[in-house]
């Protein structure tokens, strides 16, 4: 926008009127105030004019947003883009016109455009960085989140690396550290690049066992690590280590059964398990053609609405299909059984999500889920004495983290111990070290 002789006097002047005028206008009669005045003196102005829209498009007061949202939103992306560059304010006004907009384009399923308006989000968060010295770049993990739910892993994985290290000299009291690092590891996972997730999980491992020692952070938090940590060892055919590591997981969970958290601790440690319980169900999870990424390593609050809202309605269809195959896995389950157990226990972690989200307390709306799993995880340990065990291991392994959620540590410890002599594991020598890849540098 720039100055313009072909605005009307009186326009000017009326706009100026409504400023200025004592008692209070509207949102829409600032915006148009400002919309003439952009005109006149787009210094003074057009900043006034980008955060004016963004008040417009949504009503804070009734939670409403406007008709025309997502047109006020981009025009005060025009608006801060009109901004000299030369203003200091500029990149601050433009930043948060393009993430009120990119939001309200990923709401509406225009997923491209809005991956589009991050990256120049991220471009002015790195002149920004440029600037100030400072190597947490603002925008780079609303990036990464964009591309890993496009399935673009490798590049979201060198994305979270970048800003994982800006964040680590900072320490856990830099607040996301924890959940960024979840993320780095899910990306790295899903990238194939297995030495990498397995160092970034040993950094999280390390970081929760020293936040629980001194009193900073729950039990809870680093034993879900260690487990976590334990099955992609597994994975990564480390099965030595993996086994060493739920020893390590075995003694804190006894210690969680005999004395409980050693202080009283908010929910999110809930969320923190709801998260490593999506880690853990991902080998069973198995991509539809056309259907959204679900981000493994986040919590669904960070994720974009049709990616969340096709997660959580994915339910009822595995539901359905697990009802339906139930009858043709009780009379033919050499055929049917596993396959059940493997569609059950995606309905267990979606749904475990979906309640964790929603209600606390939640266990009760997913206990019978938990309980189901098991019991069809002992058929087919019945039928199927080769690969059943370790199967029945694992879900035993995700009520175990369940019991914990919910600081049920008995029962938590009892499923744990059921698991361990299922893989074998009941007899392991107290007091051997726990090997793990080196972390690394910084």
């Amino acid at each position: 926008m720039t100055h313009s002789g072909n605005i009307d006097q009186d326009d000017i002047a009326q706009a100026r009127n409504v400023l200025l005028a004592s008692g209070r206008r509207t949102a829409r009669e600032e915006v148009d105030a400002y919309r003439v005045l952009a005109h006149v003196s787009p210094a003074a102005y057009l900043p006034r004019l980008a955060k004016s829209l963004q008040r417009l498009s949504y009503d804070t007061g009734s939670g409403r947003r406007h008709v025309a949202c997502l047109a006020l939103r981009e025009e005060a992306v025009a608006a801060a883009r009109a901004i000299d560059p030369a203003e200091p304010a500029r990149a601050d006004v433009l930043y948060e016109a393009l993430d009120d907009c990119q939001r309200e384009l990923y709401a509406q399923g225009r997923r491209s455009e809005g991956l589009a308006m991050r990256a120049e989000m991220l471009a002015v968060g790195r002149a920004q960085a440029e600037l100030s010295r400072d190597s947490r770049v603002r925008g780079l993990h609303d990036w990464a989140a964009g591309l890993s739910e496009e399935g673009r892993f490798a590049e979201a994985a060198d994305a979270l690396t970048e800003w994982v290290g800006a964040l680590l000299p900072h320490g856990s009291n830099s607040g996301s550290l924890a959940w960024s690092i979840l993320e780095w590891i899910a990306a790295l996972d899903a990238a194939a690049r297995p030495d990498e997730a397995l160092d970034a999980f040993a950094v999280l491992v390390d970081m929760e066992a020293d936040e629980a020692a001194n009193d900073r952070g729950p039990m809870a938090c680093h034993l879900y690590s260690l487990i976590g940590y334990a099955h992609m060892l597994d994975a990564c055919g480390r099965g030595e280590q993996a086994t060493a590591v739920r020893q390590e997981a075995l003694t804190l969970l006894t210690e969680l059964a005999a004395t409980g958290e050693r202080r009283s601790w908010s929910s999110y440690q809930a969320s923190f398990w709801a998260v490593l319980l999506r880690f853990s169900g991902a080998d069973s999870e198995r991509q539809a053609a056309g259907e959204p990424h679900f981000p493994p390593g986040s919590t669904p609050m960070v994720w974009t609405p049709d990616v969340k809202q096709s997660y959580f309605d994915s339910r009822i269809a595995l539901r359905e299909r697990v009802d339906s195959l139930a009858p043709r896995a009780a009379e033919d389950p050499a055929q049917h059984l596993a396959e059940l157990v493997r569609l059950h226990r995606v309905l267990t972690v979606r749904s475990a999500v979906y309640r964790e989200q929603c209600t606390h307390p939640f266990a009760e709306r997913v206990r019978p889920l938990f309980d189901e799993g098991v019991s069809l995880a002992h058929q087919l340990s019945l039928w199927d004495p080769a690969d059943g065990p370790r199967t029945l291991a694992q879900i035993l392994i995700d009520r175990s983290t369940f019991h914990t959620a919910v600081r049920e540590f008995g029962p938590a410890l009892d499923d744990f111990r059921q698991a361990l002599s299922h893989l074998g594991e009941a007899t392991w020598p107290n007091g051997r070290e726990v090997t793990r890849p080196a972390c690394p540098a910084g």
